[in-house]
Order: structure tokens, then C-alpha cells, then sequence
């Protein structure tokens, strides 16, 4: 069964807000914080995760989801800050694995107990929430739900639902009114699990039609 998610007031992150950071971790409930394996936390993007090693990063978990391509370190620091400069649009959240040694998997830990240095350990999972905000409703804001990625190596976690049900918790709490996404007919059963219901049908026109487009 899903944690339960409380919207108000905003739990207490083992994160600090930080430039370095996404968006303000504050937004991720406490209680989803507390779902995960024992050393495993879930936070926002760092612009620091493309820095680890290869197998540790943010890119190599993508690539069980589809073809990333060659990305330069200054090509991400780009498209981060793209994303940074729009964060009430863009809500990437990776799930880290700190039981990974730091001499394994890059920086330094933080002096202080209460608090977790992203980028000590090792990306297994991620997800992103893109907000999208509308004439109609009201102006109404729909969540987005795209690129969920989990390691190979993690399945059986349930890392993939936490990935889900903080990109929806995260879409209630900054004022979505509905959070949709695509999936494969094999994921139906798993994304009713997570309390979606089929809506339609996903078409998709891609432009010089990439031969191996999976997304």
C-alpha cells in the first residue's frame, strides 16, 4: 500500500535548499522519505549528478529507459540550468543508494548527522514531473509524469512506485488538478497500482521518424 502523503505543513528534508539542487527538497513528503530501503533517500536533481562515475550517474540510470546519446558535463550544467531557471515547470527527483562508499561514488559527506550530501552515493532511480499550465479549468495545471528509469539491479524495491508517488505528490502539492501519464500496455497494471485509470489512448508523431525511438 501507498505511504500516506501529507501536504501541509512541509516535513523536514534530510536536504538542505541549495543552488545545486533542482527545486526546494521540502516538497518531497517525510513519509515517502521513510518508504525506502534503509540508506536510500529520494531528492531533487543535483547539478552535480552528472560528475560521478559513469555507473553511479543520473544518465547511466536513463539508459535502461531508452538511448541518451553522448552528453558533454557542460551540456548538462546547461540543460540543468535551463530546468533550474523554470523550476516551477520542471520536477526531476532521483532515488540515491548511500550504502554505496564514498570513495566509490564521489564527494564528500556532510559534517552534520542530520543531513545527506547529494551525489555520496549511487543513482538508482528517477522521474521527473513537468507542470503544465492551461487556459481552460481556470487556469489549471496539469502534472506531467515522464522518464521513470529504475537500475536493473534494484527491481523488487519498489523504487519505481516511490519514484510515482512522490512526482504526484510533488504535482499536488504546487496546485496540479490532475497527473497523467503515458505508459506501455505491459505498465497498465503496475500505473493502476499506483492509482491511475486509462484515459485514452497515446499517439505519437516523431520528426525524421529516429529509427530506434523508444520514447
Amino acid at each position: 500500500m501507498a505511504p500516506a502523503l501529507a501536504t501541509s505543513p512541509r516535513p523536514k528534508s534530510p536536504f538542505q535548499k541549495s543552488d545545486n539542487l533542482l527545486f526546494d527538497p521540502a516538497l518531497i513528503p517525510a513519509a515517502l522519505q521513510d518508504s525506502l530501503p534503509a540508506g536510500y533517500v529520494v531528492r531533487p536533481l543535483s547539478r552535480t549528478d552528472n560528475q560521478l562515475r559513469s555507473n553511479t550517474s543520473f544518465l547511466k540510470t536513463l539508459e535502461v529507459l531508452t538511448t541518451v546519446g553522448t552528453i558533454s558535463d557542460e551540456a548538462f550544467l546547461a540543460r540543468f540550468q535551463y530546468l533550474k531557471d523554470h523550476s516551477d515547470q520542471y520536477y526531476t527527483i532521483v532515488i540515491e543508494d548511500m550504502n554505496v562508499p564514498a570513495t566509490l561514488a564521489g564527494s564528500a559527506t556532510s559534517s552534520s548527522p542530520s543531513l545527506v550530501t547529494p551525489g555520496r552515493g549511487k543513482i538508482v532511480a528517477a522521474g521527473t514531473v513537468l507542470v503544465e499550465r492551461k487556459f481552460i479549468h481556470e487556469l489549471g495545471m496539469v502534472g506531467h509524469i515522464e522518464d521513470i528509469a529504475v537500475s536493473a539491479d534494484q527491481q523488487g524495491k519498489k523504487l519505481g512506485l516511490r519514484i510515482i508517488e512522490t512526482l504526484k505528490a510533488i504535482g499536488q502539492q504546487v496546485g496540479c488538478y490532475k497527473v497523467i501519464l503515458d505508459c506501455s500496455e505491459k505498465n497498465v497494471p503496475f500505473y493502476e497500482k499506483c492509482g491511475f485509470e486509462r484515459k485514452g489512448v497515446e499517439m505519437g508523431w516523431y520528426v525524421n521518424k529516429p529509427p530506434q525511438a523508444k520514447l
